[in-house]
């Protein structure tokens, strides 16, 4: 975190300060001894007493002894921080270990030991530390917990010094901070197939012919364990190395996550809000998919997509599902709502299509905003939506019923158009509606058969 360096360089702007850092720092026992000094040296000196002086000054003299003693104290403390773990879900709690080592030949005193929080994470944490040898060190920790997702920092670390006394208190700061960031929460997702609607986006991964005949090969450099027979030697020659077909080459399924962040499209704050519900959703959702092997992307309404992803806006296969799973989760722990007002920019960033599976967590939605994202469908190989009224999660579930005609309207334009549309109740579960989702897509299919069956015959 820092080290004696740092401390040292706030002592010496504090020497610029000179005696006023010094006083400031008298305790009410200094400052009332201090007192008491003066006032009996001012009685002495009128009733012309000279033994009362002597405890006059005494009085007076002390605390300002032990402040200067202990402004001019020099001790070359180290300190670190280290967090376990340092990305922690919403309601979970985190532990703060801290770790104090005495660099100097000389012991410490008696220290206090302050880290700064911020109040979301709890009270101020302070420990006594008691005296340092020279060359040991104290290792003390606390826990912290938030129910809002966000990124919070921690310290700086502040030491308290203080006299044998109790006269005078100096603090020393630390210059450093680490950070502790709450992510969503993440419920564990079914498998299921979604994904089955379109052809070339199926469970997992799958394999493609790059290019077909043998003079139209994408030849790569030989590696260690490859089949000799697949040596093409054409292009060995030609390129004076041993060069192998690459006949096939693997392909990820794709799924995009697009989460609506439209300020008026979700009222309500906190973390039992309607936005919360969808932030955790969509966190829910990339999480399950990287499990098992999708190329993931997340989706703003502002066209905007999670920075350091692939090429093409997906976490790529040569990319850790744990890294991509971090990096969004890190996004989803800041994010907040925007100023847009529609859904037109995501719509254009996905005109390109082949988005594989689309899920969608969308607020309140207008007529003219439902048919914006009933034409979402047509880029994608499959969508599920997941469609919340703010309105009704503001209310009591016995002051009025969770859909209203209007709801029910947007939902039938989304499944008209080819969404498994579902509303989303007040408190509902990620893991139900997930399941919900996947019957209700395996009813649409049913029912889809039927009917053709019945138009054959």
């Amino acid at each position: 975190m820092t080290s004696g360096a740092t401390g040292q360089a706030e002592a010496d702007r504090g020497e610029q300060s000179g005696l006023r850092t010094a006083l400031a720092g008298l305790t009410t026992r200094g400052r009332s001894f201090l007192a008491a000094g003066i006032a009996a040296a001012v009685c002495a000196y009128v009733l012309g007493q000279s033994d009362l002086l002597r405890v006059g000054l005494l009085l007076a003299v002390l605390p300002l002894v032990c402040a200067t003693v202990l402004y001019r104290t020099r001790y070359r403390v180290a300190g670190s921080r280290r967090l376990s773990p340092a990305r922690v879900p919403a309601g979970s709690e985190a532990r703060v270990h801290l770790r104090i080592d005495n660099v100097s030949r000389l012991p410490t005193g008696l220290l206090m030991l302050q880290d700064r929080v911020p109040y979301v994470l709890g009270p101020r944490p302070r420990f006594v530390l008691d005296r340092v040898e020279a060359g040991g060190r104290r290792e003390v920790s606390y826990r912290v917990r938030s129910d809002l997702r966000g990124r919070y920092p921690l310290g700086p670390l502040q030491l308290r010094l203080s006299d044998p006394f109790g006269m005078c208190e100096l603090t020393r700061s630390f210059s450093t901070y680490d950070s502790l960031t709450v992510i969503p929460r993440v419920e564990p997702l079914p498998p299921v197939r979604f994904s089955g609607e379109a052809k070339g986006y199926g469970d997992g991964r799958q394999r493609s012919l790059a290019l077909a005949g043998e003079d139209d090969v994408i030849p790569r450099g030989y590696r260690y364990g490859d089949d000799l027979r697949r040596v093409h030697w054409r292009s060995t020659a030609r390129y004076g190395e041993l060069m192998v077909r690459r006949e096939e080459q693997p392909q990820r399924a794709r799924c995009t996550v697009l989460l609506d962040t439209r300020g008026l499209a979700f009222r309500g704050a906190g973390p039992d809000s309607a936005f919360e519900w969808a932030v955790s959703g969509a966190a829910s959702v990339l999480v399950h998919m990287l499990e098992r092997g999708f190329s993931v992307r997340l989706l703003t309404d502002t066209g905007s997509s999670v920075p350091g992803e692939g090429a093409d806006g997906f976490a790529g296969a040569s990319q850790e599902s744990a890294d991509a799973a971090g990096l969004m989760m890190d996004t989803l722990a800041v994010i907040d709502h925007s100023d847009g007002t529609g859904l037109s920019r995501a719509y254009d960033v996905m005109r390109g299509g082949n988005e594989g599976l689309l899920v969608a967590f969308f607020g309140d939605l207008d007529e003219e905003q439902a048919a914006v994202a009933a034409r979402m469908r047509q880029r994608s190989g499959g969508a599920v939506a997941f469609v919340l009224d703010s309105g009704a999660w503001m209310r009591e579930p016995a002051d009025a019923p969770q859909t209203l005609d209007g709801d029910e309207e947007r939902l039938r334009l989304l499944r008209e158009a080819g969404w498994t549309a579902l509303s989303v109740p007040r408190g509902a579960s990620v893991n139900e509606l997930w399941r919900q989702a996947d019957r209700a897509r395996n009813d649409a299919a049913a029912i889809s058969g039927a009917g053709g069956e019945g138009g054959r015959a």
